[in-house]
């Protein structure tokens, strides 16, 4: 079976642990096929991009072209909105949700004014939340890269996803790990998606074995504020859900791009009714202002 995967080290790995537990499971091999994207030659910063689907777009051409079975991305690359000739046969159980902090010093620690490099808007305004006495650098490549800028000493610290970071390895070079109080994840971070085509239903059978329940249920939960709230603009949103079996417990922020305001809303509910859940916790955001939040930075 071929499994597509983006070309980067951090995609490459992921995949590789898919695949194996893919073969630890059923006894197939899964042979992996690099697959450049746009998100990957592009030289514009993904906010401008918008951030969906350029990490997407080339690996479901492979999908509806047949060189490749399945696909696995990082859930949150995916856009929100279902496209009905692919299939999200598994989500497999999350790691880490958190963001991490790489650099030689913790967060509190960094003198007024160093500078801490993200690619990420909801990063910059979630930190700038809590020290706007920083300097916060838009940056992109992949996180060896990130990681080379704090080396340098180009940058005092970079904020990069915990669990892509274990995945390659370089665990050892967190200073601090945020808790969601500080730092929101975005919607489904830390988790992975396995995807195929909608009209090959064997597959889809196939691949559901590595689908953690829990995980789907939390981040459909997260997708939905996401998808409800991107009709506003692309504000900074976080998101995050527990499914502990029972209770969906999800928690959802938006917060304008300085930093200076923000809605945070949670709510619980039944895990099979996550997507509701999303909704209507989007609805209440939206009815506490989280849209003139948005409105002022949209484009």
């Amino acid at each position: 079976m071929r499994l597509g995967t983006r070309r980067s080290l951090m995609a490459t790995t992921q995949s590789q642990m898919v695949a194996d537990a893919y073969t630890e499971r059923t006894g197939r091999s899964i042979e992996l096929v690099g697959v450049t994207t746009f998100g990957d030659v592009t030289k514009a910063h993904l906010a401008q991009l918008g951030g969906t689907g350029v990490f997407v777009t080339a690996l479901r051409d492979k999908l509806l072209e047949d060189e490749i079975d399945f696909a696995v991305h990082s859930l949150k690359d995916l856009p929100t909105k279902q496209d009905p000739r692919f299939t999200l046969a598994a989500i497999p159980a999350r790691h880490d949700h958190r963001d991490a902090l790489v650099g030689p010093h913790k967060f509190a620690d960094l003198a007024p004014g160093a500078r801490v490099g993200t690619g990420s808007p909801r990063r910059i305004a979630m930190l700038s939340a809590l020290r706007p006495d920083l300097e916060y650098v838009p940056i992109r490549g992949n996180a060896d890269t990130r990681i080379g800028k704090v080396t340098s000493g180009e940058l005092d610290a970079v904020v990069l996803a915990s669990a892509g970071l274990a995945r390659i390895g370089r665990s050892a070079d967190v200073a601090q790990i945020f808790e969601i109080e500080e730092v929101l994840p975005a919607p489904g971070q830390g988790a992975l998606a396995v995807e195929c085509r909608s009209d090959r239903p064997d597959l889809i059978e196939f691949l559901s074995v590595l689908d953690d329940p829990r995980t789907r249920s939390a981040v459909i939960a997260e997708r939905e504020v996401l998808s409800a709230l991107e009709a506003g603009c692309a504000a900074p949103v976080g998101a995050f859900a527990v499914d502990d079996g029972h209770t969906l417990n999800l928690t959802a922020t938006v917060v304008a791009v300085d930093g200076r305001e923000a809605v945070r809303k949670s709510a619980a509910g039944s895990p099979s009714e996550a997507a509701n859940l999303g909704r209507l916790l989007a609805a209440e955001m939206i009815a506490e202002g989280a849209d003139r939040l948005m409105g002022e930075h949209s484009h």
